[in-house]
């Protein structure tokens, strides 16, 4: 996983995400409906969804999951205790359940199985998985609730009314039919559904109107109630709250850090018919300090919780029910699998089964392989995209080959894939090496950094020039690849990273802190700074980092605080000629001085083949879901987004509640995704690698 690698970019060389502005729908909120512009729109749009090409990124941790959706009968029923039923089958990750009204052991839940997040459905003894409506054109769905024949989800497909605002909306369908309405009013922002016992009610998770101010930790989000037949009438019952649970029609549980900084649930109860003047309420805090609790799930009898827990000296967290009435805790998963995750909880109409979500296990039958590439859906038509199973992806000049980072834990070395993802092998693996260009001139020359990752100005980071051999044909078995590396930067100069090569393949840009500030230079690519020339190209106290060489050979991107250089968590997107003159920054966020564009965190940027896009992550469109519900995402909110030079025809890539990064965009103008080698025996070991949110802490 990239663990130190984001850590430090949060206060170093980082940021991210970036929006496309339509008109908004000029309809009530009620109506039904995916959007689709008007003629004259459709014009004005076509004029920038132009991308083409492969796209091949990273997402954090992702791939490492393997989650299915487990059930148990409750320890309170008379049963045996603790035998645990697997509910789904194995296939990619899947996550986020709830049991369907009136069905035993169905359930309704999330699968990434066709490349992005929609919602399925899977019942007892069946081996079908059946896919329930979801929004065509929406690549994010999330919290499915199935209730009195209706289908209730979270979609993120149309777009806010304002930057450094979520997606994330509320909508319904009948299960039977496929119109869509959208219970979340425009303008708004609803996160976490959940519907009352006799399905009157729903309460989400809220910021309302307000923007997203740039937490992930805890959201500064509301309970807001309103009945089904009338969303427009909204009650905020409590201020500051997240993954609200119903018990009964009055009740709601919800969780929040508390004042002394343990999370705990707290519980609002209020008049059925909501006409009270005294909301917002203050709650009633339920789960005692010394144990962080999250996600509740109500029983329907108000006297107990399901919630998923993290104590002191455990490594997990674990699903755990609280008795509100004798206030002890009785453990459910610890004594199944101690050494596992188990997240967002769920309980049955009946309260006699509790469900769960958790990595399937290495013996557990399904899919037990990560694949080297993956296939993920693209908005934009024209443009495939590709999940790597490492980061800092770079094609060889005819794409046939990929070098890549494979995971910073375990050997942060070099690696090298075919582009169709059948075959791997290490180049480098005995010292730690980061962030790679290959030649666009030599077919076995990379440029890479080597030596500690994310590090002060003074750290010694060189530049490495990597040559090796190998012919792509070759299917015999040897996993290495003998390689010369010659160092191109001195030793003294400090820290020297996040090379990229120029298209003749004569120069480098790279990042360097020999000045005393990151800043860019150019260096010979094959004598570098001992017997070649090397010239500073920026300089200034700030930032300028992660520099990519356009495929023209006549512009650098990069990413910079130089804005305000006192904000070492805001970047913003720039190009510079490489004689150093034409320097200008891209406002991705909006005009300069409008408030907003000093908030970008953009990084990671690279052209297209044809050097007429701009690739790069940024934050500008909030986090999709609830970050305490998920493993760690050291940035949530980063999502992939292209842009043309002049700053127009901004679009969305991606959709979710992981933290994407480091692409690269595939040299030519396709690659046949149809050739991809995705067979169980191709690729990592699935072992549920992956962390809990490292700033819930649990010494106090």
């Amino acid at each position: 996983m990239l663990r130190h690698y984001i850590r430090t970019t949060q206060v170093t060389d980082r940021v991210g995400l970036s929006l496309l502005h339509f008109r908004r729908l000029l309809k009530s909120h009620r109506t039904t409906t995916i959007f689709k512009p008007t003629v004259t729109e459709q014009s004005s749009v076509q004029m920038y969804m132009e991308p083409k090409g492969t796209i091949v990124f990273t997402t954090v941790g992702r791939p490492y999951y393997g989650f299915d959706v487990f059930s148990i009968k409750s320890p309170f029923v008379n049963a045996p205790k603790f035998h645990e039923h697997r509910l789904t089958d194995g296939t990619s990750i899947n996550f986020n359940a709830q049991f369907v009204d009136g069905q035993d052991q169905t359930i309704a839940f999330i699968s990434e199985r066709s490349g992005s997040p929609r919602i399925y459905q899977t019942r007892p003894g069946s081996s079908k998985t059946e896919l329930l409506p979801s929004i065509p054109c929406s690549l994010f769905h999330d919290r499915p609730v199935a209730r009195n024949d209706k289908l209730f989800f979270i979609s993120a497909h149309e777009q806010p009314d304002q930057i450094f605002k979520s997606w994330s909306a509320l909508y319904s369908t009948d299960l039977k039919a496929s119109k869509f309405t959208r219970l979340t009013p425009y303008g708004v922002v609803d996160y976490s559904p959940s519907v009352s016992y006799s399905g009157k009610f729903i309460t989400v998770a809220s910021y309302e109107s307000r923007p997203w101010p740039g937490e992930f930790h805890e959201l500064n989000t509301d309970i807001v109630v309103f009945q089904e037949s009338d969303p427009n009438k909204r009650v905020i019952v409590c201020e500051r709250g997240g993954w609200p649970t119903w018990s009964g029609d009055s009740t709601i549980y919800f969780h929040r850090q508390a004042d002394d900084g343990w999370w705990s649930i707290f519980r609002v109860s209020f008049p059925e018919n909501l006409e009270f003047l005294g909301f917002p309420i203050a709650p009633t805090r339920v789960t005692p300090p010394g144990v962080h609790c999250f996600t509740p799930a109500a029983f329907h009898d108000g006297k107990r919780l399901a919630v998923a827990t993290r104590r002191k000296n455990r490594n997990f967290r674990h699903i755990e029910i609280y008795d509100r009435v004798s206030k002890e805790f009785y453990p459910v998963t610890e004594t199944l699998n101690p050494n596992f995750h188990h997240y967002n909880p769920f309980v049955s109409a009946n309260s006699e089964f509790i469900g769960y979500h958790r990595f399937r296990g290495e013996s557990t039958e399904g899919q037990s392989t990560i694949p080297h590439l993956e296939p993920v859906a693209s908005p934009v038509k024209e443009l495939r995209m590709l999940r790597l199973n490492g980061s800092f992806p770079s094609f060889s000049p005819d794409g046939g080959l990929i070098v890549f980072n494979h995971d910073f834990e375990l050997n942060a070395g070099i690696k090298i894939a075919k582009s169709d993802g059948s075959k791997r092998w290490t180049l480098i693996k005995d010292r730690t090496a980061f962030y790679n260009s290959w030649s666009p001139t030599e077919k076995h020359v990379i440029y890479t950094s080597t030596g500690p990752i994310f590090q002060s100005e003074r750290a010694t980071v060189q530049i490495a020039r990597v040559s090796f051999q190998l012919d792509p044909s070759d299917d015999n078995n040897r996993e290495e690849i003998p390689c010369d590396v010659k160092i191109l930067t001195k030793e003294e100069t400090g820290n020297n990273a996040f090379p990229s090569c120029s298209p003749d393949g004569k120069f480098l840009v790279f990042r360097s802190g020999r000045s005393g500030h990151k800043n860019l230079f150019v260096l010979d690519a094959v004598n570098g700074e001992f017997n070649g020339d090397i010239r500073q190209l920026t300089d200034g106290p700030w930032i300028d980092t992660m520099p990519s060489w356009s495929p023209k050979g006549d512009l650098i991107a990069f990413s910079s605080n130089r804005h305000n250089p006192d904000n070492v968590e805001a970047f913003s997107l720039y190009v510079i000629k490489p004689d150093g003159s034409g320097l200008r920054r891209i406002h991705v966020a909006g005009p300069e001085g409008s408030g907003d564009v000093d908030r970008e965190r953009i990084n990671h940027v690279c052209f297209s083949a044809d050097g007429e896009w701009l690739l790069f992550t940024a934050n500008l469109g909030a986090v999709m879901a609830e970050p305490v519900s998920w493993p760690n995402q050291f940035q949530p909110y980063g999502d992939l987004y292209v842009v043309k030079l002049d700053g127009s025809g901004l679009r969305r890539l991606t959709w979710n509640g992981y933290e994407n990064g480091t692409p690269a965009w595939h040299p030519g103008n396709q690659l046949d995704l149809g050739k991809l080698r995705l067979e169980d025996d191709i690729g990592d070991k699935l072992r549920g690698q992956f962390d809990e949110p490292l700033w819930i802490s649990c010494d106090f």
